[in-house]
């Protein structure tokens, strides 16, 4: 604590660029029309691997939103991390007569690989001209903070630039810290949330190989399939999603519309294995836990859950057994759950910040997402989940993300005003 007491967190403002849409209103609009974009991947020849699909986005190019130095200069990576934080700060109305001093306005974003997918794409420029043919931005590419400081030098951010690489668990990990520094007076606002580039041969095919990946590859748009019962493995996608969160005092004084609330994050890790979840759930439901607790409401006030669920049969048994431990066997049958990566894949360390902008603008609409391609629920799967957008006006939800590792990170989110 800084000595200030602790403060509302309003989220102010959504920015995302994903397979089904950019922007909020284009991700709103693409879990309304509920179709995968899941297809065969054309970037690289997946031909040797087991899996050759994937969500991958056609129609984003760095030009399009930077000048052309700019853009020379930004891998795909951070690319996508900075065209969503400007689409997020203008979504927020933050002008510049409107900011936060840059000292009192933080950054922090997660990802599972960062520039590893460009590093790939250089080994190979390398191995073919030399070290001639190696991009001059190699260094300040690859590492993992290298999205939250080109986010913080191109808005001109001041306050800490954190990156983080926990897996999966990446951009939720994100926003839960980001949230905690603005509640508890580190700083005033802050951009949070996630980005992720991972559609390269080796990068793909690394997850390929272990056959953690879909391999229904003759029916790319059914082959995520959260929580069904053929389900049989996740589809990697790409995107970034960051939101705008403020003191709620602040974002009140300013006019600025309040889409949601973060009221609590908590965290935990198996320590069982590197890719197989704990199968009891019970440190994935601890993280739950903490994070109501940090909120200060009761299991029984969650009103929707939109799940990690990411396609994978041992994943989604374990994240159930996990709900029912957190809020009751009796609440988690009846608590609405989607799982929305039916409809963009798994973007590994986005996803988490992409589902919790979901998550706040199914708050903010009065309508729960379904849950695409779920034709058979897995019976194991005892959790009341939606195979169709719902109508509903839930005042708290949750949202929680699982990773390679054994890393656990659950948000409690509330609606605005």
């Amino acid at each position: 604590m800084t000595g200030h007491a602790p403060r509302r967190v309003a989220v102010t403002g959504i920015g995302a660029v994903t397979p089904i849409g950019h922007g909020a209103d284009g991700v709103w609009a693409g879990v309304l029309a509920n179709r995968s974009a899941v297809r065969a991947i054309d970037r690289f020849d997946a031909s040797p691997f087991p899996s050759r699909i994937a969500a991958a986005i056609d129609d984003f190019r760095p030009a399009d939103h930077f000048d052309a130095r700019r853009a020379r200069r930004l891998d795909r990576f951070s690319a996508l991390a900075v065209a969503s934080a400007r689409m997020a700060v203008e979504h927020a109305g933050l002008e510049d007569g409107h900011r936060p001093a840059p000292e009192r306005t933080g950054v922090w974003i997660g990802s599972a690989l960062g520039g590893v997918a460009f590093g790939e794409e250089q080994h190979a420029a390398y191995v073919e001209r030399g070290v001639h043919g190696v991009s001059p931005t190699l260094a300040t590419a690859v590492f993992g903070g290298a999205a939250a400081s080109n986010v913080a030098i191109d808005l001109g951010m001041r306050g800490p630039a954190i990156g983080n690489a926990n897996s999966c668990a990446s951009g939720a990990v994100a926003i839960g810290q980001a949230f905690q520094a603005v509640r508890d007076g580190v700083v005033d606002a802050a951009l949070a949330g996630g980005a992720e580039a991972p559609l390269a041969p080796l990068t793909f095919g690394a997850f390929a190989m272990i056959r953690v990946l879909s391999r229904r590859n003759d029916d790319p748009a059914t082959a995520s399939r959260p929580f069904d019962v053929g389900r049989d493995g996740f589809v990697m996608g790409e995107g970034a999603a960051m939101l705008v969160l403020e003191a709620w005092d602040a974002a009140e004084r300013r006019g600025a519309p309040i889409l949601g609330e973060i009221l609590g994050f908590g965290a935990s890790t198996d320590a069982h294995h590197l890719t197989a979840p704990l199968p009891s759930g019970e440190a994935a439901a601890a993280a739950i836990t903490t994070a109501l607790a940090d909120a200060g409401v009761a299991a029984g006030a969650i009103g929707y859950v939109n799940a990690h669920a990411s396609s994978t049969p041992l994943n989604e048994v374990a994240e159930a057994r996990a709900i029912h431990l957190a809020l009751g066997a009796r609440h988690a049958r009846e608590v609405p759950v989607s799982g929305t990566k039916g409809l963009y894949g798994h973007a590994l360390g986005a996803s988490g910040a992409i589902e919790a902008a979901i998550t706040v603008m199914a708050l903010c609409n009065g309508l729960l997402p379904g849950t695409c391609n779920l034709e058979t629920p897995d019976p194991e799967v005892d959790l009341n989940v939606l195979r169709d957008a719902t109508p509903a006006t839930p005042g708290l939800a949750l949202s929680t993300s699982f990773g390679f590792g054994g890393l656990n990170a659950a948000l409690v989110i509330g609606r605005g005003t």
